[in-house]
């Protein structure tokens, strides 16, 4: 492929109206994690460490927006909106957690149990044959463009190597995060508070950062190469 590259003339710039597309395209395939997973995440701590609302409150503010996701998917597109509905089903989970909360511990505990209700989901979601953390692997591998979403959707329709990666992503991820609140709750109730403060952000930076570099080689790198295979191959 790279002799091909290295024999052919070097590709015109890409019109305006191509880039404006592919960015919107990119928007597009991004918008239902940012909506969904970022913008709730980003909203709760901002209302509970920036505006100092309690945690009650900040969980209730911040489920507003999966919650009317949910609720327009199911009226408007008659069809439960996964990610949503997990991010919800999560907040929900801490919203009473933080109701029951009457001790240190268990308020160190609160949000591995969100963590452990997001993981179990994940893996729930795999076996039901709808990989939710495809959410966040699409848009990397098809970089918001057309061809390669179209590449995509027939290499997972076919059901072979390719779609057993993009399960793979969701099982590495969903074991990850409900491995990672295990650990922390055990931390929880057998160490130190002041421990488990500080020792509790470590865990959570240390599993993504090795479950990022793991699913890298396993998972992405695999996908995005089959697919630019694939867009090549179609002369594209």
């Amino acid at each position: 492929m790279s002799q091909l590259a290295a024999a052919a003339p070097p590709s015109p710039p890409a019109p305006a109206t191509d880039t404006a597309t592919a960015r919107q395209s990119r928007w597009e395939s991004l918008k239902p994690l940012v909506l969904d997973a970022v913008v709730p995440t980003a909203s709760y701590y901002l209302l509970s460490k920036g505006f100092g609302m309690s945690t009650l409150a900040a969980l209730a503010w911040s489920s507003v927006v999966p919650a009317g996701r949910t609720l327009w998917g199911v009226v408007r597109e008659r069809r439960v909106n996964g990610f949503a509905a997990l991010v919800l089903a999560a907040g929900l989970v801490g919203l009473l957690l933080s109701l029951l909360a009457g001790d240190p511990r268990l308020m160190l505990a609160k949000d591995s149990g969100i963590t452990a209700t997001i993981g179990i989901a994940v893996l729930v979601s795999v076996a039901a044959g709808r990989p939710l953390m495809t959410v966040a692997l699409k848009p990397w591998v098809t970089k918001g463009d057309p061809v390669r979403t179209a590449v995509w959707e027939r290499l997972v329709a076919e059901r072979g190597e390719f779609a057993r990666r993009e399960r793979l992503f969701s099982v590495m991820w969903g074991a990850a995060l409900f491995g990672e609140a295990l650990v922390r709750v055990v931390g929880a109730y057998t160490l130190p508070v002041d421990t488990m403060v500080w020792l509790g952000g470590v865990i959570a930076g240390v599993t993504i950062t090795a479950t990022v570099m793991a699913s890298g080689p396993l998972v992405v790198d695999p996908m995005e190469k089959k697919v630019s295979e694939e867009v090549a191959a179609l002369g594209r």
